[in-house]
């Protein structure tokens, strides 16, 4: 249970921030870049939510299932494997979570009539905000790749895996949204040459 008192700390005057592991490191770190990427993600997809409002049960049950991970996904993030035994077991991105986003992009995507063109954001503002959602998650996805590739720093397989299926849902989740209720914004090649 995570209790917080206090909202400021001012330990991080100095442009340090603690990880999980109460090791210090620069806010301008790559682990500290991706998950708070990640939580811009989570920022996002909150506006998406609110845009959409309560008329979609389902899609605002999927979503907030999605931000609650996005904080798992952050807290797995904030405390780096080194491989070393830790005071207690850190959270980690489980494969079920994956699992569980694929099926929702195959329960979505079958309702859907197949892309012609590639789709451009708009239609809905709820679905113009899966877009912007979804952007940032593909982002959040290469500070994970750039901070995977530094030496000493580990990111799980499933964590990965995660970040790239989320945009996979954001993007059929925006195109699900505007199934209800206005058509997918598509791109026509060349139309204004």
């Amino acid at each position: 249970m995570v209790v917080l008192n206090r909202i400021y700390t001012r330990t991080g005057d100095d442009g340090t921030t603690a990880l999980g592991s109460g090791e210090r490191v620069a806010k301008t770190s790559r682990r500290v870049e991706a998950y708070g990427t990640v939580d811009e993600t989570n920022a996002a997809i909150g506006l998406a939510r609110a845009l959409l409002g309560e008329g979609d049960a389902v899609m605002m049950e999927r979503l907030a299932r999605i931000q609650n991970d996005l904080f798992d996904l952050g807290a797995d993030l904030c405390v780096p494997d080194r491989g070393e035994p830790a005071a207690r077991p850190a959270l980690r991105i489980a494969q079920t979570q994956v699992d569980r986003l694929e099926a929702e992009i195959d329960a979505m995507n079958t309702e859907l009539s197949p892309l012609r063109s590639f789709v451009l954001p708009g239609g809905r503002p709820a679905a113009a905000q899966l877009h912007v959602a979804r952007t940032v998650s593909r982002r959040a996805e290469r500070e994970m790749i750039r901070l995977a590739a530094e030496v000493g720093e580990t990111i799980s397989a499933e964590a990965l895996k995660y970040v790239n299926r989320l945009s996979d849902f954001l993007f059929v989740a925006s195109r699900y949204v505007n199934d209800r209720g206005a058509a997918d914004v598509l791109w026509v090649p060349g139309k204004n040459a």
